[in-house]
């Protein structure tokens, strides 16, 4: 029962991050200028970038493939981005702080989360790596 749960784990874990990362290309106008108006430098290579940085740290985790890199990229990508996209301690306007807090604070979690996932050995149930 327990590498059942692994699995459906990471699958649901790992899907966050893959459909957050397709939403980058999805969405790149978009995304581009939320970026930019959170002052990230060259605010567009950062969105693709940090797209494909989600993507394959997401397809790592859900394929079992190298997991533990893959959770280290999330740590990564979670601490370094949360700061710098959801500073709520900066922001003056009651309802985007909130928006901002809560997604910060969801993301410390989530990289709570994948450090978490450091502690199980490899190779994962189910994993398509030998």
């Amino acid at each position: 029962m327990s590498d059942l749960a692994l699995l459906i784990g990471r699958l649901l874990f790992g899907a966050l991050f893959l459909y957050n990362g397709l939403a980058h290309f999805r969405n790149r106008a978009a995304s581009t200028g939320y970026a930019q108006y959170k002052n990230v430098p060259a605010a567009g290579a950062a969105v693709v970038v940090s797209g494909l940085w989600l993507i394959v740290s997401a397809l790592s985790f859900i394929l079992g493939i190298r997991p533990h890199v893959g959770a280290t990229m999330i740590v990564v990508f979670l601490l370094v981005v949360s700061p710098v996209m959801h500073n709520y301690w900066a922001v003056s306007d009651d309802a985007t702080r909130m928006n901002d807090f809560i997604n910060f604070t969801k993301n410390i979690a989530l990289a709570g989360g994948a450090l978490m996932a450091l502690a199980i050995p490899e190779p994962w149930a189910y994993s398509l790596a030998p």
